[in-house]
């Protein structure tokens, strides 16, 4: 792992270019995650751009913030992606679902110019369910095996990859994790999708129950220059369980 240093912390990214030196595609992992996520999208030799995939503060390898969940959590890591994309010269921003949000906060809070955008597992609001926000403090194992129940994160993957993606929730930890979900669930910039210009690819998983379908479909409806994509037979986490259509996805929108 790689890191930059900023703000007085340290933000771990990996790249993998493959002898490819354009500019990088940038992914940004969602609420409990790390870098992790992607390795089925960072990791193929066919990809046609460089991968960087990064972990946000207090995920993986970074190291963390003093922050209250909400605006100012979402900006602390959206100072680790401008890091990171400054240190490589990422081009592209995929983001899945608290990543989602970051990248809608970049385009709409700083005034981020990218390439383009993939907005995945996401929305323009992410409210989430009080009594999973009360579990989280209160019953952190509990909520952890809620969000692996059908159609949450994963539609049908198998038990290995259900006991590493409860692994990495709990390596991130608690009180991280639960930051996390209470900053999405303060975030809501439906009024100024409008605003955005950027090229835009809504992706996500068609039994999505997180983020569903309805979701993705009201960001192209209400942005200027937005496309969406459904990926069959995958949840939430859709580039885990089909990396290869996740990835041709991404691939052919950048093409066009």
């Amino acid at each position: 792992m790689d890191t930059v240093s900023h703000h007085g912390r340290e933000t771990a990214y990996r790249r993998t270019d493959f002898g490819d030196d354009g500019p990088p595609v940038c992914y940004i992992h969602g609420s409990g995650g790390s870098h992790r996520v992607w390795t089925g999208i960072y990791g193929r030799r066919s990809n046609t751009r460089p991968a960087v995939a990064l972990d946000l503060s207090g995920h993986g390898e970074s190291d963390d913030f003093d922050a209250e969940p909400g605006f100012a959590t979402l900006s602390a890591y959206a100072d680790d992606v401008l890091a990171v994309v400054e240190e490589t010269g990422a081009s592209v921003l995929v983001g899945n679902s608290l990543g989602g949000a970051i990248v809608i906060h970049l385009l709409v809070e700083r005034g981020f110019e990218p390439e383009a955008v993939v907005l995945a597992g996401t929305g323009a609001k992410l409210a989430v369910l009080d009594d999973l926000l009360t579990l989280f403090e209160t019953d952190f194992e509990r909520a952890v095996s809620f969000l692996h129940g059908e159609d949450m994160l994963f539609h049908d993957t198998t038990a290995s990859v259900t006991d590493h993606s409860k692994a990495t929730m709990n390596a991130v930890g608690q009180a991280v994790t639960t930051r996390d979900f209470r900053t999405c669930h303060t975030f809501d910039e439906r009024d100024a999708l409008g605003d955005i210009e950027t090229r835009t690819l809504a992706l996500v998983g068609e039994y999505d129950r997180l983020t569903p379908v309805a979701y993705h479909e009201y960001l192209v409806e209400n942005m200027q220059n937005a496309t969406l994509v459904r990926i069959e037979n995958a949840a939430h986490l859709a580039m885990i369980e089909q990396p290869e259509a996740f990835a041709t996805a991404i691939e052919r929108f950048l093409a066009q």
